[in-house]
């Protein structure tokens, strides 16, 4: 039987970002850079900012819309986020499926977090939850057969509708 790739060269960053930073915790963390460059929102693919979080359309989705949500502040695990940065966590769950649905009209979510390495975070030193739209009869036997995600939008134009369905239903409504 031959073999068939299916290339997808944008994932080198990820893949090369998998190493541990030399200069502390923070060096490499891209929440942490994007937080840092509210001028380069657009670039970083930064849907919201809130007082105390942030969320991004993750550069390496599982699926269409895949979004993170972050705490501002630099820690690993929830043990350590205080109440109000929980809670203003789980209320941005909330706005981004409703924002989602509004959007791509998804038909379900999964929505997760992976503490550590071995658990599947790749980037283990920031706290993030994963929002990810799912669809009956999506492509999530690509990622068991073939080791192989489906997107089908561009991150720049579903960023762009993301914004307008915000804007159109005051979202986050914190």
């Amino acid at each position: 039987m031959e073999s068939k790739n299916l290339w997808a060269p944008w994932r080198i960053k990820y893949i090369q970002g998998l190493s541990p930073p030399a200069d502390g915790p923070e060096a490499e963390c891209f929440i942490c850079h994007d937080l840092q460059s509210p001028q380069d929102d657009d670039k970083n693919l930064v849907l919201w900012r809130t007082a105390k979080s942030i969320v991004i359309l993750n550069r390496f989705p599982y699926n269409n819309g895949h979004l993170l949500i972050a705490p501002a502040r630099h820690i690993p695990d929830l043990e350590q986020a205080a109440d109000e940065e929980l809670l203003e966590m789980i209320k941005l769950v909330r706005e981004s499926q409703k924002a989602l649905q509004l959007a791509i009209k998804p038909h379900g979510f999964n929505v997760g977090t992976n503490f550590g390495r071995c658990a599947g975070a790749g980037l283990p030193g920031h706290l993030h939850v994963h929002i990810v739209p799912r669809w009956d009869g999506d492509t999530s036997f690509m990622s068991v057969c073939s080791d192989t995600d489906v997107i089908s939008q561009s991150l720049i134009e579903l960023l762009e509708q993301l914004r307008q369905v915000s804007k159109e239903h005051n979202l986050p409504c914190l």
